[in-house]
């Protein structure tokens, strides 16, 4: 049984890192308010994005034309893992990889580089098969606009040039403050709106200038947009996920600080008790 000594030095380490999870708690929460009004204002620009282009396909008697919706044969693809730099934040890592390598073991006859968007994912992908084509890392949970571009020069400039044939993105879907989805969607090719003629529509419209170099002017911006919010929803998540775990964190420590406690007394109790049996053995001793 531990000394009275040994409990009381235990006890103190625990509130100790009680008090680390609790500060990083608060710091999580603070980094969560301001990634989810990220989300809230990107998540509006990006449906109107959808709804413009969707009104601009509805308004146009003939095909669109655009690299972005490009269909070909797939001979590579191209997987982008968004996950986070640090860790303490529960099983949202896990539940990214374990996603993204599902959709691995489904292609696994098909050439696939990867993207990898955080430090965790480049340590998880370093030691394995699959190549790791760039990577971007230490953000800190904050959108660098400086990487995204990057990140979105790159994934368009490949797929235009033939380099890749389709490009998925694994992040994880912000929905509240304590739920959270991994999903998979693709990135590249752009779903075909659908045109006048397919849905019977009889819309007159005049473009100004044409409708493809409208749509010149507007694709790279969607997939800006895109990237943007899926970067957005991934990083809140994070900060939610690392809220919750240290929350839990915080009130294990503290439930097993009171659980110490209740150890020292009775180590404490079990010593004193000792001493007076002692004291009192000791006395009765003398008077024999």
């Amino acid at each position: 049984m531990p000394t009275p000594r040994e409990v009381k030095k235990r006890i103190r380490t625990v509130r100790s890192t009680a008090r680390i999870t609790k500060a990083m708690e608060m710091i999580a929460a603070a980094k969560l308010r301001r990634a989810q009004q990220r989300v809230e204002q990107a998540k509006p620009y990006a449906l109107k994005m959808d709804e413009m282009l969707g009104h601009l396909a509805a308004a146009s008697t003939s095909e669109i034309v655009h690299p972005y919706f490009e269909e070909r044969e797939t001979k590579k693809k191209t997987l982008v893992v968004i996950a986070s730099d640090r860790g303490l934040c529960g099983s949202f890592n896990t539940n990214v990889y374990r996603r993204a390598d599902h959709w691995l073991q489904e292609n696994e006859g098909t050439d696939i580089e990867i993207v990898a968007i955080g430090k965790r994912v480049r340590d998880h992908y370093r030691h394995r098969t699959r190549p790791i084509l760039e990577y971007y890392g230490d953000w800190g949970g904050m959108i660098d606009y400086d990487h995204a571009r990057q990140i979105v020069a790159l994934l368009t400039g490949r797929f235009v040039t033939g380099e890749t044939d389709e490009i998925n993105l694994v992040f994880t879907r912000f929905l509240s403050t304590v739920r959270y989805r991994v999903v998979l969607e693709r990135y590249l090719p752009v779903a075909r709106p659908e045109t006048s003629e397919a849905k019977g529509a009889a819309s007159e419209y005049i473009f100004e200038p044409s409708s493809e170099e409208i749509y010149a002017a507007l694709m790279p911006a969607y997939a800006t947009t895109k990237m943007f919010t899926a970067l957005a929803e991934s990083f809140a998540s994070e900060h939610g996920s690392r809220m919750m775990a240290m929350t839990n964190a915080t009130r294990n420590a503290g439930e097993m600080a009171d659980a110490l406690t209740l150890e020292f007394n009775k180590a404490r109790q079990t010593q004193i008790t000792k001493e007076l049996l002692e004291v009192v053995s000791g006395a009765e001793a003398l008077k024999g």
